[in-house]
């Protein structure tokens, strides 16, 4: 469909500061054009909405141009990364794409960009680095993190612009990632839209008295400033070029707060009731453009003015002609193939389980930075390779995937708390620092919420982050960025996210209940995420493989039980992908047994006790992948044994087992022989004692004694 051919004026998406020096008519009248468009394009969506033909809400920019048209014209959108909010229309118009675009994301029709699967301003173009925003604000400023950071290890001299208003300042992401850009010494430009009111609470009810936001700055070691977004807008201009051009030299962050207006409430269904006599006349009084305006007719821009006007409400109406024109939506398989990502080619491995460190690639410097800049002595072969067939344990399998991964994919990095010196809480990364430097092992702050939303955004340009969380039960502070920003990127834009989540769980260590929870059920709830629970140590070397390179963020559970259990051997396998499916562990006929994790361990041994004092044997299945779940081999014994055991370390109630016993009955129920039996932990907070905690867990005892009742 062939969209309207826009004005010439708004052929120039640019601005160099110096052509306010240079071509200062030209300079002020692209601002203007660019205003003008984004206040009557918010302008016409109300009337839209209100006419019907908009559904969900609109949230308008008015009053907020006179801060995103210059910054986002003086943003150099060949490598700089943003992520817009509600109020910024006019920034998305100006980064990339037609109008018309912009326009079938509203309407929500059959060519939005996100294939009407996301609301209006939710949405970006992940491929020219803006990232779309949710609902859950604040979350999005450490995707920006991480994608400028990865811009910068690409050679590329880029800044990223995040935006924020008063009210979502107050939320915990805002001040980790504000601590994360100055500890990383990233080139971010945060900008705070202050327009006095988080839909209708105002200021004086979020923050004490005579609070200044931008002071704010000085607790993170950056600059902070404020500027007038409704005054001069020359002035503005200036200002904001200034302020780029320091974050782009000093590769230092600074924090702007914007002083801005919002002239029609929070949203179309804002009534605005809560604002004083009097109040809603003094915002609209400080509108920049009509002020902008009269400043360009009295220098004698009159007739320019007009046609620019002229033009630009001739090119909106006939965008949303051809907006209007475009099908609406049909639902398809296509949509629910797009949960995930398509599947990856298996990535080129040295064919051993040692891999000598590569040399820097030269597509992939190492960040300016001096914390994470590597060193040359540190990049030398571990003295301790790897032999083929070597015996190890779980937790050194792991190491020697993650060591095989960072010496043969430079695209790789590892994050996580005391990952570095220390080699992590249970010792799994040991040694990597000394080998690889903090350019590709970084210790993160305790912000997991912000560390794991930087690991977003690397991953969405090009790298390929391992992130470990302390303990799987830390986990739950990043779980708006794991499941709704990670798992959902791709099904809302496209975008691939390939990153791995390692997350230490399991109890019988005696931690209580916050170093000991089994969280498979939480997190798979939710859709776009994949997981693998090895419990062997080949199983953990291939599981990291397997898990490294697919294009979907995967979640690594590793049972701490496991991680000293013994050594075995661990070889380099071909057929590592084969993880993904349920190993055979031994051959039976009265049942078939699916369990996972540790819990193979008591499985076996229960598997023993009924083969030698009941003559009965079981079909053991090892689950490994429980996202997504293939079952065709367990479904398979399942129609010759005719009953089934599902075996889990997590809780019962809404555990992962109710899961698997829904999936492998529903085709087999009239089949079976017997109800399912399902064991699990008990529906308690994992008890802290020894006594209390093997109580709480399924323990080889428990095991016989519930399966000898079951066969009665």
């Amino acid at each position: 469909m062939a969209f309207p051919t826009p004005p010439a004026i708004l052929t120039e998406r640019n601005l160099r500061a110096g052509e306010l020096d240079s071509n200062p008519t030209a300079a002020l009248l692209r601002l203007y054009a660019w205003m003008h468009l984004a206040r009557t394009g918010d302008n016409r969506i109300l009337d839209l909405f209100r006419q019907g033909l908009i559904k969900g809400t609109v949230t308008g920019g008015q009053g907020n141009e006179g801060l995103i048209v210059p910054l986002i014209l003086l943003a150099d959108k060949a490598i700089d990364a943003v992520s817009f909010t509600h109020r910024d229309f006019g920034g998305h118009l100006l980064w990339s794409d037609h109008l018309c675009d912009h326009l079938n994301q509203y309407f929500a029709n059959a060519l939005s960009p996100t294939l009407a699967r996301e609301g209006n301003v939710h949405h970006g173009d992940v491929k020219n680095r803006s990232l779309p925003m949710i609902s859950h604000l604040g979350s999005m400023l450490s995707h920006v993190l991480g994608v400028t950071d990865s811009q910068r290890r690409h050679g590329k001299n880029a800044v990223g612009f995040t935006f924020f208003g008063d009210g979502s300042s107050s939320t915990g992401d805002i001040h980790e990632s504000l601590n994360l850009a100055s500890l990383l010494s990233l080139p971010i430009l945060f900008v705070i839209e202050n327009n006095k009111y988080a839909y209708s609470t105002p200021i004086s009810e979020q923050f004490t008295a005579g609070t200044q936001l931008y002071k704010r700055a000085a607790g993170y070691g950056m600059e902070g400033f404020e500027i007038d977004a409704t005054g001069d807008i020359e002035t503005v201009t200036r200002t904001l070029a200034s302020a780029i051009e320091k974050v782009r030299t000093t590769s230092r962050p600074v924090l702007i707060e914007a002083h801005t207006i919002r002239m029609r409430g929070h949203a179309a269904y804002d009534t605005c009731d809560y604002l004083a006599p009097g109040e809603l006349e003094a915002i609209l009084a400080q509108d920049p453009l009509p002020k902008f305006r009269a400043k360009l007719v009295a220098a004698g821009h009159a007739a320019a003015l007009e046609k620019i006007e002229a033009d630009i409400l001739a090119y909106l109406e006939a965008c949303i002609q051809v907006s209007l024109a475009v099908p609406r939506p049909a639902p398809d398989a296509q949509m629910l193939a797009d949960v995930f990502a398509p599947a990856a080619p298996a990535l080129p491995w040295q064919p051993s389980v040692s891999s000598q460190p590569s040399a820097p690639s030269s597509e992939l410097p190492a960040p300016s930075s001096k914390l994470l800049a590597p060193s040359s002595e540190l990049l030398a072969p571990s003295s301790e390779l790897l032999a083929q067939n070597a015996q190890l344990n779980f937790a050194q399998a792991i190491n020697a995937a993650l060591r095989k991964v960072l010496a043969e994919r430079p695209e790789s990095l590892l994050l996580g708390q005391d990952i570095g010196t220390y080699g992590g809480a249970f010792k799994v990364t040991d040694g990597l620092l000394k080998d690889f430097g903090r350019a590709r092992v970084f210790n993160t702050p305790l912000a997991e919420s912000a560390c794991t939303g930087w690991a977003i955004g690397l991953a969405l340009n090009g790298h390929r982050p391992i992130e470990e969380f302390q303990f799987a039960d830390f986990s739950t502070e990043a779980v708006t960025q794991i499941t709704l920003n990670a798992a959902t990127y791709h099904f809302r834009s496209g975008a691939a996210v390939p990153i791995v989540f390692r997350l230490p769980c399991g109890g019988g260590l005696t931690m209580g209940s916050f170093h000991s929870q089994e969280l498979e059920s939480l997190f798979l709830s939710m859709p776009g995420l994949k997981a693998i629970y090895p419990s062997t140590p080949q199983d953990a070397f291939n599981a990291i493989l397997a898990a490294y390179e697919d294009n979907n963020p995967v979640l690594l559970f590793e049972h701490k039980g496991l991680y000293r259990r013994g050594k075995h051997p661990v070889a380099w396998d071909a057929n590592y992908r084969d993880v993904w499916q349920p190993k055979h562990l031994r051959a039976g006929s009265y049942a078939t047994f699916v369990t996972y994790g540790e819990m193979t361990i008591p499985a076996a041994e229960a598997c023993d006790y009924f083969e030698s004092e009941y003559e009965k044997t079981f079909d053991l299945f090892d689950l490994r992948g429980l996202a997504p779940l293939k079952l065709d081999a367990i479904k398979a014994s399942l129609e010759r044994t005719h009953r089934l055991i599902v075996l889990h370390e997590g809780r019962r109630t809404h555990g992962f087992g109710a899961e698997l016993v829904a999936r492998l009955t529903e085709e087999h129920f009239f089949s079976l022989e017997a109800a399912p039996l399902r064991i699990a932990a008990a529906d308690m907070p994992v008890p802290f004692a020894p006594e209390l905690e093997a109580a709480y867990r399924p323990t080889k005892e428990k095991l016989i004694e519930q399966i000898a009742n079951w066969i009665g």
